[in-house]
């Protein structure tokens, strides 16, 4: 139990990525604040994490709205980890990405960010500290086909990552990043059955094969990295941010 008394608000906890965080962090000990726009799937994993035994409260927030997350923060009180997990997707390139859907991705992947470390920072200083980690991508290092928007609201999430690390060090603040590569979600799911009709399958394989280890990350991966990350065995650790991506950056050629 690593993270006993400890307060821990995930974003987009409701599905992917977030909810197993969300499991992991109850599990280790921490009680979590289930924020997710959906309000259902919130209560769904928080049911999952009560009924393991662990703490859990579900939050119902737009993170791109700036007085909800703050009055949402300022409810919870005491924040001593934040995950911003909360991220849509989509696919395009410059020209042919158009000027709302350009806003939707900034507005959650970038603004929702900004908005979670603009209420949980103070919270910390008042508490004496905390530990943030980022949710970025490989697309913040490396050029990705037809991920123009997505990429760009990546390479600011690492950006403003390195950013608050630098500002709020001496407040006992730690923040860091993950990278990961393709990562088995419904949402790869879902993209493959609109997509490609009847051949989910293929699809599949041929989306795991771009990594060199052979396969897509599992969520709880992921999961598991931010636990560390956020535990007190990594307290010498910020400022960075984590690729995990089964090889993707350092041996594909």
């Amino acid at each position: 139990m690593v993270l006993k008394n400890k307060k821990a608000v995930v974003t987009g906890a409701g599905s992917g990525i977030g909810k197993a965080v969300a499991l992991v962090l109850a599990k280790a000990g921490a009680e979590v604040f289930v924020v997710d726009y959906n309000k259902e799937a919130a209560d769904q994993v928080v049911s999952e994490i009560t009924t393991d035994g662990g703490v859990a409260t579900a939050v119902q927030a737009d993170v791109s709205k700036q007085d909800v997350v703050v009055s949402a923060f300022n409810e919870i009180g005491q924040v001593d980890i934040l995950v911003n997990s909360a991220g849509v997707s989509h696919i395009g390139q410059a020209t042919n990405t158009n000027e709302a859907d350009f806003d939707r991705v900034y507005s959650v992947n970038v603004k929702g960010v900004y908005n979670c470390l603009y209420a949980a920072i103070p919270l910390m200083q008042k508490n004496g500290g905390g530990v943030i980690v980022n949710m970025a991508s490989i697309a913040s290092h490396v050029g990705l086909a037809d991920r123009f928007a997505y990429s760009m609201s990546k390479g600011a999430v690492f950006a403003m990552t390195m950013s608050v690390a630098k500002d709020y060090i001496k407040d006992n603040i730690r923040c860091n990043s993950v990278s990961p590569a393709r990562v088995h979600t419904p949402f790869v799911d879902g993209f493959l059955a609109k997509n490609y009709p009847g051949k989910e399958t293929e699809m599949f394989e041929k989306l795991s094969a771009t990594q060199p280890i052979g396969r897509m990350a599992k969520p709880e991966e992921i999961a598991n990295l931010i636990k560390y990350l956020v535990s007190d065995e990594a307290s010498f650790i910020t400022g960075t941010d984590y690729p995990i991506d089964g090889g993707f950056l350092k041996l594909n050629s």
